[in-house]
């Protein structure tokens, strides 16, 4: 079961009173950061609940660790998930054992490896991004091994090309995938192509990445930024992730109001929450904000995964009221 649950990770409240008006994006940012910091068990590890039952989520706590080196703050804790992630029983049950073998975990945990300055091709005792290669078909495609089935998607192919740096199989095969309107699907080789926000934005990352143009992906992103400024998931209605994915790749006045969107639903003073983001303005929700916090962060700083670079002082910073 505990194996079924982690495979299923990887296929990836009131907001009280408003954050103060003179508080600048970075205070903004830091205020985020420290919020999600506080939220680490044991100031190491994120964690999901499923039936009442809390489970280490690997995936969440890399999300983390590129929102610290984002806002370059809570170094320490981006070091303590570091190391907790290169536990052979921690990265073994993410990346998959006993012949389980999961694409995006090894894509995604080589990209946090390089982020903080460790080795991808010797981190926790095994070469990420040998047992990535290890996944690429035929086609270019990079999949799941598991009898629990395939979890791939566009975010696998995706952080695999942030992983591997240039890789012409795999950016082809991606970049192929794109559907008629300009924007690309979370799911591949389905009919009809359904284009899709976040996967869109993860994807125009890893194509720029590749050299490959993304003008139409961009294009198709903006048409569906919203009258308050945010982008909507396939279920509809701005949120914080979606929101903070797509503030990462486009620019001008899109993204201004973008990270508008971000802050209007920042938790302000008067809560203890007070630093984190919801995932939409129906208000704050313990259960989505962790998540929404670490991909908002990521959009207010316009980090960049290629690029992006651990570093900054450590302690986890509140919002000053």
């Amino acid at each position: 079961m505990q194996k079924l649950i982690i495979a299923a990770l990887l296929g990836a409240s009131l907001v009280t009173t408003a954050a103060p008006a003179s508080a600048g994006t970075a205070h903004r940012v830091d205020a985020a950061a420290g919020w999600l910091a506080r939220q680490m068990a044991d100031g190491e590890r994120l964690e999901t609940e499923f039936g009442g039952v809390k489970y280490p989520d690997q995936g969440l706590t890399i999300d983390a660790i590129f929102a610290f080196a984002a806002a370059r703050t809570a170094d320490d804790y981006a070091d303590r998930a570091i190391a907790w992630l290169a536990k052979p029983e921690v990265s073994g049950a993410y990346l998959g054992t006993d012949g389980e073998s999961y694409a995006g975990a090894h894509a995604k945990l080589a990209v946090a490896a390089r982020v903080k300055g460790k080795n991808p091709r010797a981190f926790a005792g095994v070469d990420l991004l040998a047992g990535l290669k290890a996944l690429r078909a035929p086609s270019g495609r990079f999949t799941d091994r598991s009898q629990f089935g395939d979890f791939s998607n566009a975010f696998t192919q995706s952080y695999a090309l942030l992983a591997l740096g240039r890789d012409a199989s795999g950016a082809a095969y991606l970049a192929a995938s794109q559907c008629a309107d300009g924007g690309f699907p979370v799911t591949f080789e389905t009919s009809p192509c359904v284009s899709d926000v976040d996967a869109t934005a993860i994807v125009v990352q890893a194509l720029r990445s590749q050299g490959k143009p993304v003008g139409a992906a961009v294009t198709w992103l903006r048409s569906k930024q919203q009258a308050d400024g945010g982008f909507p998931s396939a279920q509809g209605g701005s949120n914080a992730n979606s929101t903070g994915l797509v503030a990462q790749v486009v620019g001008g006045v899109a993204a201004v109001k973008a990270r508008s969107y971000l802050k209007s639903v920042q938790v302000g003073c008067g809560s203890a929450d007070k630093g984190a983001i919801a995932f939409d303005a129906s208000g704050f929700d313990r259960a989505t904000a962790t998540r929404a916090t670490a991909q908002a962060v990521l959009g207010l700083t316009g980090a960049n995964l290629v690029t992006l670079r651990s570093g900054g002082p450590d302690g986890a910073p509140a919002l000053s009221c």
